[in-house]
C-alpha cells in the first residue's frame, strides 16, 4: 500500500531517527531519500556494523539492519543491539527469502524481516506507523497510570481528622513502605477497596494490575477457576486456556473482598497458593510462580468465624499480616460533615451547579443519624439533598434518611434493656413522622405508653 507524503506527516508528531545500517551504498541512499521525504524523520547511514554499534548511545528511535554486513553478521549485531536496549526496534533487510532464518531473528528480538524488493521502503513505512502508534499508546497508558496514583493519593480521597482515622492513615502509610499483606476490616460502607486502591497505587507496584475480586460475586463451583484459571478441556465449556486473577495480578496487586465468604474447601486451596507461592490452573498439572502482592477485606470477625470452625486458622494467620480496621462512620465525629461536603462539592461539580452549603440543623440532624450504611450511605444522602433543595443551602427537611438497618446498627451498642426499647420507639416514631396511633399498632404497645415516654424526654 502507498502512502502519501501527507498522510505520512500525519502519523509523525516528532522527530522520528532511523538508522539504516546497509553496505550498499546505492541502496542506502535510495532508502535515506525515500524516507526522508518526512520532515520530521531523519535518516543517518551506516555501511558497517562496527560505526553502527558506537553511535547506538544516540537512541535511534529505528534501525533498518541488512543481514549481510562484510565485518559482523546481523545476528550478533541485533544481539548487541538488545543488550544494550531491548526497546529499539530493529528491522532485518535481506536480499533473500529464508524462512528459518527470518524465524530465528523474530525469535532473537527482530521487529519485522523485509525482503529487499521494490515494496521494501513502504513496508518500512508500515514499521514506522505501528511503532509510533505503539509508543503513542505506551505514553498514554503511563499518563493514566500517574492519573490513577494520583486519584488513589490516599491523603486526598480518605477523607478524615478523627483520631480513629488517623491511626489508619498511620498504618496505610506502613502497608505502602512494605509489600506485607493487608487484612482490612470495617463494616459495609466503610470503603475498604478505597483503602486496597490507595495502598496498591503508591506501592511500588503502582505501575502493574490492581486486580479485585469479589468472592461473594462468584458462584463457588466456579471460584478456583476464576482465581486460579483452567486449562483448555478442564470442563464441559472451557473450550480454550484462561489465566485466572491471580496471574493477572503478576508484578501487581490482587485485593481479595470478602473473603470471610469463601467456601472451607476453598479455603485450604487459597492456603497452599500463598504457602507455596505457585498454582496449578484447573485441569492442567504445570506449576505456574506466583508475584503478586495479596490484600484482603471483610466485613466479619474473622477471629469469631475462626472459632466458630467457619474459616480455617491457618488461612487466617496466613492473611492476618497487618491488619487496618476502618471505624464506623458513626464514631468518626465531625468527619460526617467533611465528607459530606466532599460529596456536595463532587455532586455540583460533575452536575454544573453552584456551591451548596449545609444550615446547622442539617449538620445536627447528620451527627446524630447512626449511618448503618456508612460512607455509602452519606454518599447517596448528599446526592438526594442536592437535588432536593432549591436554594444555595441545603435545610434539615432536605437531609432523607432510607436506611433498613438502623436497628441492626443499634443492636450492636451495649446498653441497658430500657434505652434499647427508647431507642426503637424514637426510631420508629421518626420513620412514621409521629404517628402515635401508627407506632403503637407496629410495636404492640398502648399509646399512653409512648405519650408517658414522650413527656418523660426519653424519647
Amino acid at each position: 500500500m502507498k502512502h502519501s507524503l501527507k498522510a505520512k506527516i500525519l502519523f509523525m508528531n516528532q522527530d522520528f531517527k532511523i538508522f539504516v545500517v546497509e553496505d550498499d551504498v546505492w541502496y542506502g541512499e535510495i532508502m535515506q531519500y525515500h524516507l526522508s521525504l518526512n520532515p520530521d524523520v531523519s535518516v543517518k547511514i551506516f555501511t558497517n556494523g562496527k560505526d553502527f554499534l558506537k553511535a547506538l548511545d544516540e537512541q535511534p528511535s529505528l534501525v533498518t539492519l541488512d543481514y549481510s554486513l562484510p565485518d559482523i553478521s546481523g545476528e550478533e549485531v541485533l544481539r548487541k543491539v538488545k543488550e544494550y536496549n531491548p526497546e529499539i526496534p530493529v528491522v532485518i533487510i535481506s536480499g533473500q527469502e529464508d524462512i528459518s532464518t527470518a524465524i530465528g531473528l523474530l525469535k532473537d528480538g527482530a521487529y519485522d524481516y523485509i525482503v529487499k524488493d521494490d515494496d521494501t521502503k513502504d513496508r518500512i513505512w508500515n514499521v514506522i506507523k505501528n511503532i509510533r502508534e505503539k509508543v503513542d499508546l505506551k505514553e498514554e497508558i503511563s499518563q493514566l497510570k500517574t492519573q490513577i496514583s494520583q486519584k488513589y493519593d490516599f491523603s486526598k480521597t480518605i477523607i478524615g481528622n478523627s483520631p480513629p482515622m488517623k491511626r489508619v492513615y498511620n498504618l496505610i502509610q506502613k502497608a505502602i513502605s512494605s509489600n506485607i499483606t493487608v487484612s482490612i476490616t470495617g463494616e459495609t460502607g466503610t470503603g475498604k477497596e478505597v483503602v486496597a486502591k490507595a495502598i496498591h497505587y503508591n506501592s511500588v507496584r503502582k505501575s502493574k494490575p490492581f486486580v479485585a475480586v469479589n468472592i461473594t460475586a462468584i458462584p463457588s463451583e466456579l471460584i478456583e477457576s476464576e482465581l486460579f484459571g483452567h486449562e483448555k478441556g478442564a470442563f464441559t465449556g472451557a473450550i480454550a486456556r484462561r489465566i485466572g486473577k491471580f496471574e493477572e495480578a503478576t508484578g501487581g496487586t490482587i485485593f481479595l473482598d470478602e473473603i470471610g465468604e469463601m467456601d472451607i474447601n476453598m479455603q485450604s486451596k487459597l492456603l497452599r497458593v500463598l504457602q507455596e507461592k505457585e498454582l496449578t490452573r484447573v485441569g492442567g498439572s504445570g506449576h505456574v510462580k506466583l508475584n503478586c502482592r495479596v490484600l484482603v477485606a471483610t466485613h466479619r470477625d474473622l477471629a469469631e468465624e475462626v472459632r466458630k470452625g467457619n474459616f480455617r486458622e491457618d488461612l487466617y494467620y496466613r492473611l492476618l499480616g497487618l491488619p487496618i480496621a476502618l471505624p464506623p462512620l458513626r464514631e468518626r465525629g465531625n468527619d460526617i460533615l467533611l465528607l459530606a461536603k466532599h460529596f456536595i462539592d463532587e455532586y455540583c461539580t460533575e452536575n454544573d451547579m453552584e456551591k451548596l452549603s449545609i444550615s446547622p440543623k442539617a449538620q445536627s440532624k447528620m451527627l446524630k443519624y447512626p449511618w448503618p450504611g456508612n460512607i455509602r450511605e452519606l454518599k447517596a444522602v448528599m446526592e438526594l439533598s442536592c437535588v432536593m433543595t432549591d436554594r444555595d443551602t441545603i435545610e434539615e427537611e432536605h437531609i432523607s434518611f432510607n436506611s433498613t438497618g438502623s436497628i441492626d446498627t443499634l443492636l450492636q451498642a451495649e446498653m441497658p434493656l430500657e434505652d434499647y426499647k427508647n431507642k426503637i420507639v424514637k426510631h420508629y416514631l421518626d420513620k412514621y413522622n409521629g404517628d402515635v396511633v401508627t407506632v403503637a399498632r407496629k410495636l404492640q404497645i398502648g399509646k399512653s405508653t409512648i405519650y408517658r415516654m414522650m413527656q418523660e424526654n426519653v424519647i
